[in-house]
């Protein structure tokens, strides 16, 4: 698989992330939903400044969120000579980080669970109901399980993302 996953730090300076891991994450989940292997997207760690005004923006919440996705237009938007773009994820790292340790998660666990919960949302799955939460967190589960990561992790995300959906 050639998936081409672009993971862009804002952090001044640089924040403390695992680029390369996160890329391996979403190409996992990726992988394991039989997507176009020439796709791309792209994973941004900002601030929550950054995060706020996104989230005050598209969904009309004055606050920040751990991970924000943008999926790209169905079908994926077609420009010539770039491979099938399935759109972006945004992560605040300083809220992210924070939530780690409040949970006493291994921050980077942590980072690679938001990075498959938003590629899936960019595959389209959804918490937005039960059958759908059902779904989405079979799959969540699954490629937790195939990255080793400990399914212990999720619990405590799972209400916070219940009332504050990505």
């Amino acid at each position: 698989m050639v998936f081409q996953i672009d993971v862009q730090n804002q952090g001044e300076p640089p924040y403390p992330v695992d680029a390369k891991r996160l890329e391996e994450v979403s190409a996992a989940v990726l992988a394991q939903h039989d997507v176009h292997p020439d796709s791309s997207l792209s994973v941004v760690i900002a601030d929550n400044d950054f995060v706020r005004a996104l989230n005050q923006q598209y969904r009309g919440i004055d606050s920040p969120t751990d991970v924000l996705s943008f999926p790209a237009d169905e079908p994926p938007v077609a420009i010539d000579d770039e491979p099938p773009y399935l759109g972006d994820l945004i992560i605040a790292f300083p809220y992210a980080s924070a939530q780690a340790a409040r949970e006493q998660h291994d921050l980077g666990d942590s980072l690679a669970l938001l990075v498959v919960h938003g590629t899936l949302h960019l595959l389209g799955y959804d918490h937005d109901i039960t059958e759908n939460r059902a779904e989405m967190w079979a799959a969540q589960e699954s490629a937790l399980h195939a990255l080793n990561i400990p399914l212990n992790i999720v619990p405590a995300l799972e209400v916070a993302s219940h009332d504050d959906p990505a």
